[in-house]
């Protein structure tokens, strides 16, 4: 088969099933077989491995994991794609094409239907969705060893954002809590078809085995660092008053509880020290429920 990513290629197939792109679904495919081999690599793909690819596109990226996985589970939401899939991927027989929303996917039935213990994501993530996929991912409980994708860069600098700086978040704490990350590498808006607004980036999320803290430490990390982040531009003093159920007497008593300067911002806590947070709010909050 021809390169799809050749924009010649791209066209003709497109043109062929009579598609066009819907801007419902932030659909962008990639023109640039490095960039597509590269992300591949990025994923430390092993020929034992189970994929799980989302939004395969025309499939692109799908026959790159084909060439290198044990089996691929492309899950496509658009109906208009599920024909050229079938087209592209006809060669790929350790390819499954799943059509349906990847938020509703029972991904352990899946895994069950293969006979498999755990799997990797790979994928070219929609702009407008990405962190509902990927904490969606982070917080059943699945048997995830990583997640490679790639996303809006603005977004990739805040899921990887290190303690002190403005892309520093609750979205870098909650990522944090269940992995550790990297940001791979840049791509230019221009290997896309068609071009998006802004360059994207490829980021690896490395799974953390085992559970960190129990359901009720972990609930009231969550809620602590949710709270801090509330009023991110407010000392940690006035921000987890402001939006935790206590007196600001008692968010003074956790702070000192925790070892954190109360005039700090949420900004420049490391994740250890959201987590001493987490057990000083537990302290003064359990002994009431």
């Amino acid at each position: 088969m021809e390169r799809l990513t050749s924009p010649r290629v791209m066209e003709a197939l497109l043109k062929k099933h009579g598609f066009t792109m819907n801007k419902r679904f932030g659909q962008n495919f990639l023109t640039d077989e490095n960039i597509v081999r590269k992300i591949v690599d990025a994923a430390h793909i092993q020929p034992t491995d189970v994929v799980l690819e989302i939004g395969p596109g025309i499939g692109t990226m799908t026959r790159e994991l084909c060439d290198r996985a044990q089996t691929v589970l492309a899950v496509e939401i658009d109906d208009k794609l599920i024909p050229i899939l079938k087209e592209t991927l006809a060669d790929k027989d350790n390819c499954r094409l799943i059509h349906g929303d990847i938020l509703e996917l029972d991904m352990v039935e899946e895994l069950k239907k293969i006979d498999a213990s755990s799997f990797k994501v790979v994928a070219n993530l929609p702009y407008y969705i990405t962190t509902p996929i990927i904490m969606g991912l982070l917080e059943k409980d699945l048997p995830l060893e990583s997640i490679t994708v790639m996303i809006q860069k603005e977004v990739a600098q805040r899921i990887t954002a290190s303690p002190g700086g403005k892309d520093y978040g609750a979205l870098t704490v909650a990522c944090g809590y269940y992995t550790r990350s990297e940001l791979a590498f840049i791509v230019p808006a221009t290997v896309f078809y068609p071009r998006p607004k802004v360059d994207s980036a490829v980021i690896h999320l490395e799974v953390l085995s085992g559970e960190r803290m129990g359901n009720k430490e972990k609930k009231a990390f969550f809620t602590v660092v949710k709270a801090a982040f509330g009023n991110r531009r407010k000392t940690l003093l006035n921000s987890l008053s402001n939006n935790l159920s206590l007196e600001k007497e008692e968010v003074r008593q956790l702070l000192q509880l925790a070892g954190v300067e109360e005039g700090r911002r949420a900004e420049t806590l490391s994740f250890e020290e959201f987590h001493s947070l987490a057990m000083a709010y537990g302290q003064i909050t359990w002994p009431r429920s």
